[in-house]
């Protein structure tokens, strides 16, 4: 499949992915950054001939945008809904309370390999840092918060992270984008955080735990500017290459 040359979403992430997929990760990151604006029509002919597949991935791709809530799928194609800042907001709420309840079944099982995975990760996002990759962070900081759930084995709420995770994935993606370019300083504080979790989980202090779920969800507010701040930079620069 021959992509466009401006992806947003990094061709090193999906070296495993079919074209339907490659599509879907191309399309929800263009709605989530705005560059696909709220009401426009998506025609699986004209998306067909932009990413030089058949209308078949296209169609998978709708389906799939379709079930996040991205689009509204119509008879011939899809108009963009995109993403609300409330939305936002609800993503962090099932994110605090995914990790709330794991936290409490850590409490009672053996963590000191995940404590051991988890340093390895935090490792790699402070490599990220030195060499100036926010893709490579952002993909760090997402397996960081998934190594943490599937360490309890519990089937449901793998089911429930692996329904959110695409949507938010490219929501930090954008978010740690931006950081990078325009508020490198408070990466330190984002690193700091994650070793507060760390923490958490080989002391299983609860206090601590509190502590750690107030650190990273009490400032998203910061997160929903962080996306709006993205759009408009994004929004900026594309304008500039249509030029």
């Amino acid at each position: 499949m021959k992509e466009p040359t401006d992806s947003l979403y990094p061709e090193k992430w999906l070296s495993k992915a079919s074209a339907g997929e490659r599509v879907t990760c191309e399309l929800r990151m263009r709605i989530i950054s705005g560059l696909i604006e709220s009401g426009t029509i998506l025609s699986e002919n004209k998306l067909a001939a932009e990413y030089n597949v058949s209308r078949s991935p296209i169609r998978e791709a709708l389906r799939v945008l379709a079930n996040e809530n991205l689009i509204r799928l119509e008879r011939m194609g899809a108009i963009v809904i995109g993403i609300k800042e409330k939305e936002v907001e609800e993503i962090y709420d099932v994110r605090l309370l995914i990790e709330t309840f794991v936290f409490e079944r850590l409490v009672k099982i053996d963590t000191a390999d995940l404590v051991r995975e988890l340093n390895k990760i935090l490792e790699m996002m402070q490599i990220a840092i030195k060499y100036k990759d926010a893709d490579e962070f952002a993909y760090q900081d997402v397996l960081f918060h998934e190594t943490i759930i599937r360490a309890i084995d519990h089937s449901y709420i793998s089911m429930i992270w692996n329904n959110t995770k695409p949507v938010m994935e490219s929501f930090i993606l954008l978010s740690m984008r931006m950081h990078f370019n325009e508020k490198y300083d408070d990466i330190s504080r984002i690193v700091n955080n994650h070793k507060l979790y760390i923490d958490a989980i080989k002391t299983k202090d609860r206090e601590i735990m509190i502590q750690s779920l107030h650190q990273n969800f009490d400032d998203v507010q910061g997160k929903v500017d962080d996306l709006w701040m993205s759009q408009r930079m994004l929004s900026k620069a594309w304008g500039q290459e249509k030029e």
